[in-house]
């Protein structure tokens, strides 16, 4: 899959150049943006946080239940206090091991079936390769956002036909068993579950943890890939938005306009999700219009195209933090 023709004309390559070049420079050095609110932190406690692990992404209309594990504002909080605990752990006892800077992530792809067809989830080959493309595209800023520090490189997919675990439900004992019995790799590999998905979700994706846990990975709706059936949700950002999770990214309208929001600076508060592709929404009274173009807002697929500088930041953080060798 190409560049999207209308996101051309909003490259500036010598600026993102730029801010690849400090956010690399800054992460050999193991500094990390914020670092004294970090150190200043209180001591996080061994446990990690509730195990509320995960975020999704949902169509305009879906059902009342929307995202089942949006973040509660306490939720948050235990996050960034575990960051900041897993920083300090790595700081302390956890010297020798490599701050990285750049980062090429595996991905294992389950492609789970109820039979052989199309419909019923066999899906070709091509859909997934197209998504490494566009996830390299997204990554590397070549859709005219911030670059970042991470890559991605397909190692397997994986064809299971199970009608129990067709479609995918969130949150249930099939999901659970599905991913403890096929999950590959250690905490820097990333697995992928392509199926029909429940509830009108488009996908879902757990935080990182410090202990690698058996449901860790990203669930996507197969026909949001490149080339998919899902219409204004069919060019691959359904698994941009859920790797973001997975690195670490909130969503933008995450705690709405009060509070610490996102976490990240430069993504202006956002009081609610947008849809479509609204022009010139504000919906909070602090500096700036809405994060439409965002990866992590819920806007059409063709309306989002870039991660800021910040969020690069907070994820090749939490990566060193969490999934670092």
């Amino acid at each position: 899959m190409g560049l999207r023709p209308n996101l051309l004309t909003r490259r500036t390559a010598g600026v993102a150049s730029t801010t690849l070049a400090l956010l690399l420079s800054t992460a050999a050095v193991g500094v990390v943006p914020a670092a004294s609110a970090f150190s200043a932190a209180p001591a996080a406690p061994c446990a990690e946080p509730a195990d509320v692990h995960s975020d999704a992404r949902v169509k305009q209309g879906g059902s009342a239940k929307l995202d089942p594990n949006e973040l509660t504002a306490q939720q948050v909080r235990d996050r960034e206090a575990d960051l900041a605990g897993a920083l300090r752990e790595r700081a302390n006892f956890r010297t020798g091991a490599a701050t990285l800077a750049t980062v090429t992530i595996p991905v294992v792809v389950h492609v789970i079936q109820r039979d052989s067809t199309r419909a019923g989830g066999n899906i070709p080959d091509s859909l997934i390769t197209s998504q490494i493309t566009v996830l390299n595209q997204a990554y590397s800023g070549a859709t005219g956002g911030a670059p970042t520090a991470f890559s991605f490189q397909l190692s397997k997919i994986n064809r299971v036909t199970n009608p129990a675990w067709y479609p995918i439900v969130q949150g249930s004992s099939a999901e659970r068993q599905m991913k403890t019995s096929l999950r590959e790799g250690g905490k820097n590999t990333l697995n992928m579950y392509l199926g029909e998905l429940s509830d009108d979700l488009l996908g879902w994706a757990t935080f990182p943890k410090r202990k690698l846990d058996g449901m860790d990975g990203v669930v996507v709706l197969s026909e949001s890939l490149p080339g998919g059936t899902a219409t204004n949700y069919n060019q691959g950002d359904t698994g941009t938005h859920e790797i973001g999770h997975w690195l670490n990214l909130y969503h933008t309208f995450q705690g709405g306009c009060s509070g610490s929001g996102d976490s990240v600076s430069d993504t202006p508060a956002e009081s609610s999700p947008a849809f479509q592709c609204p022009t010139g929404r504000d919906t909070c009274a602090t500096a700036g219009l809405d994060p439409i173009t965002n990866f992590m807002d819920y806007t059409y697929d063709s309306c989002m195209y870039q991660f800021t500088a910040g969020q690069a930041s907070r994820m090749l953080t939490a990566w060193n933090a969490y999934r670092a060798a």
